[in-house]
């Protein structure tokens, strides 16, 4: 261990994993600790017994719900877009070939009580349930205006500037209503509360073609896909590609310390009595607590069932987005549902989670409204987590530490944080100009 580095990183959370595969794929030399036996940290995935050894402090699930080995269950439920950022770096660096993807079953939107699929064209606009006749016409148009919008072709832009225009200007040209809006901008734009009704009109517009060019890459029944055997599998597959371009991985190193110099510039990790010297550092936010602070709180609820959730077509794989106005809340709810058909539980058997950012400290009463709509459940699990990010001064201290995972149930911010470190690291930002049509990233 008494090395020289580029970089070292520490924890094996997804977040870490992409940048040290990054990294190494850079030709950096990369050294990747982690003070627990398994990969993944506060993104792994557990087996029964493990899941009952963290929730219930017993290693004796019942029998009833199948083989222990049989269930990988996410502790950091995200959908990916088909097209979005975090595929586009999985084919970059291809990691793709360690994978295997499913398309997810459908996508979601609860309005006035019921749940609906979420409409993404103009076609199913005009079939959605979601709104009345006259309401379906406007917001066809809606849909046809941002299929055909182009960026670089003013003849698309109906005269506006959407850089200069608020999502809520660009709403009233079309007089759309506050339900239909709601859907949009929470399960198509993925937005997570309603501050983006005041911002600049061109990221909501980007993020609804996203999800429309999503949708349409696997003619799915959703914009999503999901790795068989769960996200487990990504930290792995980010790891074995750092160690093909030379990265060196050693788990169930116990106190990583972080060394730092008299200007307070980090210059090495030391355990176990040995130092490994480096020029940076990379970690999650429990290596360098005195270097982050508190932001919120997740409140989550893992439950075991034997059927689809509700009202969802039974799909096998789906998100239900709850819009933050549709509950009297801050922010928004999500449901994330997966079952065996990803692999992740025996045969009959589905998972499902139920997050938000918690607003009290009662998870068992803040998230009933998404628990209700789940129908009867094998087994039930709350759970809170502190989320945290960085206070710290990369250029100072040269300490890059990743953001604590969001309540979203799809990995768009998570991508985000990664390639901005990557930039605060390399100076460099990461090529994903990639044809996504010449590299199938999904099993059908």
């Amino acid at each position: 261990m008494d090395e020289e580095y580029d970089v070292i990183v520490l924890g094996t959370g997804l977040k870490e994993c992409i940048l040290s595969g990054l990294l190494s794929v850079d030709g950096l030399k990369v050294l990747h600790m982690d003070r627990n036996d398994y990969y993944g940290g506060e993104s792994t995935s557990l087996n029964l017994i493990q899941l009952w050894k963290k929730f219930r402090n017993s290693d004796k699930p019942p029998a009833h719900l199948g083989g222990s080995r049989d269930y990988n269950v996410d502790m950091v439920p995200k959908f990916m877009m088909a097209n979005g950022t975090l595929v586009r770096v999985l084919i970059h660096t291809d990691v793709t070939k360690y994978l295997y993807f499913k398309a997810v079953d459908g996508s979601f939107v609860y309005s006035k009580g019921k749940v609906h699929k979420v409409p993404s064209n103009d076609i199913e606009a005009l079939k959605s349930p979601l709104m009345g006749m006259f309401e379906k016409r406007r917001a066809r148009k809606f849909f046809i205006f941002v299929q055909d919008y182009n960026e670089n072709d003013p003849k698309t832009h109906e005269g506006m500037d959407l850089t200069r225009i608020s999502t809520r200007e660009l709403i009233s040209k079309y007089g759309l209503d506050g339900n239909t809006m709601d859907f949009i901008g929470h399960a198509i734009a993925l937005h997570r509360d309603d501050s983006y009704l005041d911002e600049p009109a061109l990221d909501t517009v980007k993020r609804m073609k996203l999800y429309s060019e999503s949708l349409a890459r696997f003619q799915g029944g959703s914009p999503y896909i999901y790795p068989l055997y769960g996200l487990g599998e990504l930290p792995q597959a980010f790891a074995r590609l750092s160690a093909v371009y030379g990265g060196t991985y050693m788990l169930n190193k116990p106190d990583c310390k972080v060394e730092f110099d008299d200007e307070g510039k980090v210059f090495g990790v030391s355990s176990e009595g040995e130092t490994a010297r480096c020029k940076k550092v990379v970690c999650d936010p429990s290596y360098l607590p005195n270097k982050v602070r508190k932001i919120g709180k997740v409140a989550r609820a893992i439950c075991i069932m034997s059927h689809p959730i509700p009202n969802t077509s039974d799909s096998h794989s789906v998100q239900v987005i709850l819009p933050q106005k549709q509950l009297g809340r801050n922010s928004d709810m999500y449901l994330f549902c997966c079952s065996y058909s990803h692999n992740v539980a025996p045969k009959g058997k589905f998972i499902a989670f139920v997050s938000a950012e918690a607003e009290t400290d009662q998870p068992e009463i803040e998230l009933k409204p998404g628990v209700d709509l789940l129908g009867p459940v094998d087994e039930i699990f709350y759970d809170t987590y502190d989320r945290y990010e960085p206070v710290n001064e990369p250029s100072l201290d040269n300490c890059f530490i990743s953001t604590s995972y969001d309540a979203t149930t799809h990995f768009e911010s998570t991508v985000a944080d990664v390639l901005s470190m990557y930039t605060m690291i390399t100076g460099k930002v990461v090529d994903l100009s990639v044809d996504l049509s010449a590299a199938s990233a999904a099993e059908e």
